[in-house]
């Protein structure tokens, strides 16, 4: 073995002690930087070096002033967001697919990348029972994922009426209309705006208390509609109707969309009743690095409609083509790293019970937190139906500070949000780290805070 083979292997070896005795910590580290570890981020601010610096020099700044200053959201006590700490097996088959360093465009590219994806997306199929035939893309997150989708509902519609998208574009098109919920995620208007869906033209379905898309005050649908559902609404969980709504959908032809980054989930548990009829849209997104806990960077885009999908995402060139189903195809990414292998890992290592009894687990505990936070004098204001509470104190100064406070603590993080128009403060359970001892010490911590502020 040669010096640089050796000074690789001795780099990667530090890394993964560094990486280790980081992980050995979660429990106890502050949950939050505090005011002076955020001020020792000052010690990567340096000029571009005229000559390379040594890569254990950069390793070690990273972890002696970058370690300290990282939310800890691979801990057990990070209630933000709806995002899990990376479960050991998708942890595991991350750090081995860096080593391949693998282009996970086509079989071409990486025979083994293609073979496992294609297992990972009928796996993921499966699991969320959705129609078999359906193709699934692993993208960076539901953002993309989400415009993929839109762009594949568009063109489809167009070539519905026979206008070819592809040659002509927009200009002289038939209008495609979009419907969406009046609490839609701001993903879901992100992926809109980027293709050219002027906001001040979507149509906005009213929603009842709870954030669901009330059928009673539907806006018309017809067959050059969009129509973008919700599956956990980001604030209560709530599902939207789907088995009111989308049959309706289907029959005046449009394009049924779901966002389900986290929600979709519940799919695969004893909550799957909340999803009733969602199998019925024609394409879904949802995410692996929420509530499946597997890395960041590893969202999908599922599309009922496998040719329409790849049709949309067409990039066969003359140097490299693909099949359908070659993930180049399937994604807005041409060179890529293959993010359905954690997924892939996660689905194995946990099984169909294992996924069930992990959502499961954190539905229960969301609705321990619940009472334990009623019992505290806190308003509850959702149902908690899965594994989102949202909470409000008696007065919007008070639910400020108790959330400021908490924040601050470094014992625990949630962060901020806004229902009907007033402050309050949304707690997200999705770690498979928390336990039910981190729970209570939540409660606890915040009884504590209502009494003390």
């Amino acid at each position: 073995m040669n010096n640089e083979n050796m000074d690789e292997l001795t780099l990667l070896e530090e890394a993964n002690q560094r990486a280790r005795r980081y992980l050995e910590s979660v429990d106890e580290r502050r949950v939050f930087p505090d005011a002076a570890t955020l001020a020792n981020l000052e010690a990567f601010d340096e000029p571009l070096p005229d000559l390379g610096r040594p890569p254990l020099d950069g390793l070690r700044l990273l972890d002696e002033r970058g370690s300290p200053a990282t939310a800890v959201s691979n801990g057990p006590r990070y209630f933000g967001f709806v995002v899990g700490a990376t479960l050991p097996a998708a942890a595991a088959a991350e750090r081995l697919m860096l080593a391949w360093d693998q282009c996970a465009s086509s079989f071409d590219n990486s025979p083994v990348s293609a073979t496992v994806e294609r297992i990972a997306a009928r796996w993921v199929v499966e699991a969320l029972d959705l129609p078999r035939e359906s193709a699934v893309g692993f993208g960076t997150s539901a953002t993309a994922c989400t415009l993929v989708a839109i762009a594949a509902a568009r063109r489809t519609l167009l070539s519905r009426k026979g206008w070819d998208f592809d040659a002509d574009g927009l200009i002289g098109a038939p209008e495609v209309k979009v419907v969406i919920s009046e609490m839609a995620h701001i993903t879901v208007k992100k992926a809109l705006r980027v293709l050219g869906f002027g906001m001040k033209r979507v149509v906005v379905a009213p929603v009842d208390g709870h954030g669901r898309i009330d059928p009673d005050r539907m806006p018309p649908l017809d067959d050059m509609t969009i129509f973008c559902m919700q599956a956990g609404e980001v604030n209560t969980g709530e599902f939207d109707p789907f088995a009111a709504l989308i049959p309706r959908a289907r029959a005046a032809g449009a394009w049924v969309h779901v966002d389900g980054a986290f929600g979709l989930w519940a799919r695969a548990s004893s909550k799957g009743f909340l999803t009733e009829g969602v199998d019925g849209a024609d394409s879904w997104t949802t995410d692996g690095h929420k509530w499946l806990n597997t890395p960041y960077d590893g969202a999908m885009v599922i599309c009922r409609d496998a040719a329409a999908l790849a049709s949309a995402m067409n990039s066969d060139a003359a140097y490299l083509s693909g099949a359908q189903d070659a993930q180049k195809n399937l994604n807005l990414e041409f060179s890529r790293r293959p993010r359905g292998i954690p997924i892939w890992a996660a689905l194995r290592a946990l099984g169909r019970s294992g996924v069930a009894s992990m959502i499961e687990r954190h539905c229960a505990q969301a609705s321990r937190i619940a009472e334990g936070l009623r019992d505290a004098g806190y308003d509850v204001l959702n149902r908690v139906v899965i594994n989102q509470v949202l909470v409000r104190a008696a007065t919007d100064e008070h639910t400020v500070a108790i959330r400021q406070a908490a924040q601050a603590s470094g014992e625990v993080w949630f962060g901020p949000t806004v229902w009907q128009s007033r402050p309050a403060f949304r707690i997200s359970v999705s770690s498979w780290r928390t336990t039910d001892e981190h729970v209570d010490r939540l409660v606890d911590q915040l009884a504590e805070l209502r009494t003390r502020l």
